[in-house]
Formats: structure tokens, sequence, C-alpha cells
């Protein structure tokens, strides 16, 4: 991300949002868990309603499709945050898939082999790494067909994050 405080939420009062008052602050979910509830608090002690205690997350943006939920732990929230930050939009496409942060950083950390423009041109550098091919038989290789192969028998998962970028991670 070009600015990280574009990864924020907005929570609400929710003793001003029940008596119809809207209240509440955008904070900067990337940053600590204890910087968050400070501007929670700070949020609450301005709030129009004496006594105030109870939030919510009533919005958030720069999550890149990661839904966060209106009660979600705020240290959740920051590793979220922290993630995406780190990784854009592929980091929440990881949790989109895995469909929680711990598996997600795990690929992202143990199983990542890089980014390209095609699954072919993964298979083809890692095959021409690994077996030198003579020249006379490189015409008749399909890179196509063995990237398409390795995908369907689960070798490799990739991620794609625009039209021409392909994240390609270990398979099982």
């Amino acid at each position: 991300m070009e600015n990280k405080s574009e990864i924020r939420i907005y929570v609400a009062c929710l003793a001003a949002y029940n008596s119809g008052i809207l209240h509440g602050a955008w904070i900067d979910a990337d940053q600590e868990p204890g910087a968050i509830y400070d501007e929670i608090a700070g949020m609450l002690r301005a709030s129009p309603i004496p006594d105030a205690e109870e939030w919510a997350i009533h919005d958030y943006e720069g999550f890149e499709g990661v839904r966060i939920a209106e009660y979600a732990g705020i240290d959740g929230v920051a590793e979220t945050a922290a993630f995406i930050a780190e990784h854009g939009k592929l980091g929440a496409e990881l949790i989109g898939y895995f469909g929680e942060l711990d598996e997600a950083r795990e690929v992202m950390e143990d199983r990542y082999y890089g980014v390209y423009s095609d699954l072919a041109d993964y298979v083809q550098e890692i095959t021409e790494e690994c077996q030198a091919i003579p020249e006379h038989l490189r015409y008749y290789i399909d890179w196509k067909a063995m990237a398409r192969d390795a995908e369907l028998n689960g070798d490799v998962l990739t991620i794609q994050t625009a039209h021409d970028e392909i994240h390609v991670f270990a398979g099982h």
C-alpha cells in the first residue's frame, strides 16, 4: 500500500448511536492494538452521551475485500491490517482463500515461490533450473500444459492479483 493510513476502521459510539446521534471516528487500523484502543477511548470520551463505554466497527476501508465484522477484536483487526499493509491485494486474497490470517501468513512465509506473468513462465523457469533441455527439444515442450497439470495436481497454488500477475505457492 502506498499510504498505510488508507487501511482504517470507523468506530462508532453505541450510546450515541442508540440515541439517534452519529458519533465516531475513523482510526488507522495498521498500528498496534493499544494505539487503536487509545483512539477508541478518546472517541468515547468525546461522545455527546456521558460515560459512553460501548463501541462497534460500523465501516472500514483499505482491507482489499477482507470483511471486518462489527464486533471484531481489535487485535485481529490490527494483525489483518498489518498483513494487508505488507502484502497488499495478495495478502487479502490469501486471507480470502484460506479463510484465516494464520494460514495465509504461514503460506506467504513458507510456500511462496514468486510472481510471474503466467504460470507457464514459472514452470519453464523451474524446469530449466533442474534439467538440461537439449536445444532441439525445446520447441516441443508445452509449458502451458505442464503448468495446467501442476495446478490441477495440487503441486502449486496460484493467486492472480492482476491480468499478468500470478503469484505462485507450493501446493499441498
